[in-house]
């Protein structure tokens, strides 16, 4: 891996779109990142759920994995099983601990038959670099080419309900991957390659994710925001995602509060990253099984009915007694039947006693007082 002298901020290859559109910058995971634009991020949230929402998402680690031994490796490596992947086409999964807790979640991409994208977390690339070349060295898969492509390929996000329209307009050649979660194609847009894929970290059942080379992320990104896509920023992006109800590595997955690791399985979505149906050996397996007997504490989506705010860490009680804490929490807009308005609800995940199902009511610690709230199955479509 080789980035810029540590002390200087990365920036993708569309820094300068945003800045030309005037987006607020912050420095997240070493990298130069839009927190918002100017319309600001209830108006994209609200854009993407009613449209379609532009990311810049190039600062995601993106590994490629190629040769004869990559299968046997990405088996070994990670929690799904990357042979269950036709050609064109991806699986949520995660890189696990040998004792069954995250060292990242990701995303892998099969293009050909020994030939995959794998899309891991930006806070997390160098240390699961490290850890997939220790694996790579302590195994025998045979001829595995392990390639750092982060600053080559150019990534965006292209989510809501009019996406597909805006992308399909853009097609210089080829055509959108079939209309199937996961599935994937090559096509030509704005003049580029790219990958597209029908993934997305929104919720949105209409989602596209773009893979091209770095050098024409401008075309492609101008071409896209002049079909109508709204750019949208770092604070809506986790906005959509917590609305979804969607693991954030540090929050509901990784370590809890008190710096113990949070198993897989105890989050929901996590679970549809986990293949166990086959004999197959993976990192983790054993703890990741003797999770499906004994969970003690779980990922559940909390609604606030009383007024307040709840934030990470943030204690919830029920009947007085302590029962678990707030791994993310907001408030997301929500759309009004008159035009042109919104209003606020108060949402949250948490890490909470394996006991609550949904209905369950609790109150949520805002500033020292307690405010009630509720275990919902989700948060999009309420």
């Amino acid at each position: 891996m080789s980035d810029t002298a540590a002390n200087e901020l990365l920036r993708t290859p569309l820094h300068g779109c945003h800045v030309a559109l005037a987006a607020k910058l912050v420095d997240f995971a070493g990298w130069e990142m839009p927190v918002q634009y100017p319309t600001g991020p209830v108006a994209e949230h609200l854009a993407t759920r009613k449209g379609a929402g532009l990311f810049d998402v190039s600062h995601m680690g993106r590994f490629s994995v190629v040769g004869p031994g990559a299968l046997a490796f990405l088996r070994h490596a990670l929690t799904n099983d990357a042979a269950a992947l036709a050609e064109w086409s991806a699986q949520y999964t995660l890189i696990a601990t040998p004792t069954g807790g995250a060292v990242d979640d990701a995303f892998v991409y099969r293009k050909a038959a020994d030939e995959y994208l794998l899309v891991v977390n930006a806070a997390n690339r160098a240390k699961d670099w490290a850890h997939l070349q220790g694996l790579l060295a302590a195994g025998e898969f045979g001829e595995v080419n392990l390639t750092d492509v982060t600053h080559e390929i150019a990534m965006l996000a292209l989510q809501g309900p009019a996406s597909q329209e805006m992308l399909a307009a853009r097609l210089t050649d080829g055509a959108l991957p079939q209309a199937k979660r996961n599935a994937a194609g090559q096509a030509h847009l704005a003049g580029a390659t790219a990958l597209i894929t029908r993934t997305g970290y929104t919720g949105e059942p209409v989602c596209f994710e773009l893979f091209f080379p770095a050098a024409q992320a401008e075309t492609v990104w101008d071409a896209l925001v002049e079909a109508g896509a709204t750019p949208v920023g770092l604070a809506a992006r986790d906005t959509l995602r917590l609305e979804a109800a969607l693991p954030l590595y540090g929050h509901e997955l990784g370590l809890d509060a008190d710096g113990k690791e949070i198993p897989i399985l105890a989050s929901p979505a996590s679970r549809l990253g986990v293949d166990l149906s086959t004999e197959r050996a993976f990192v983790g397996r054993a703890a990741i099984e003797a999770q499906q007997q004994a969970l003690p504490r779980r990922i559940r989506p909390i609604a606030l009915t009383g007024r307040g705010v709840a934030r990470q860490g943030a204690a919830i009680s029920q009947g007085g007694r302590p029962v678990g804490v707030v791994t993310s929490g907001t408030m997301v807009p929500v759309a009004l039947a008159e035009a042109g308005k919104h209003d606020f609800r108060a949402i949250a995940l948490a890490y909470v006693d394996g006991r609550l199902v949904e209905g369950d009511n609790v109150s949520v610690d805002v500033r020292g007082k307690d405010v009630s709230a509720v275990v919902v199955a989700g948060h999009l479509g309420r």
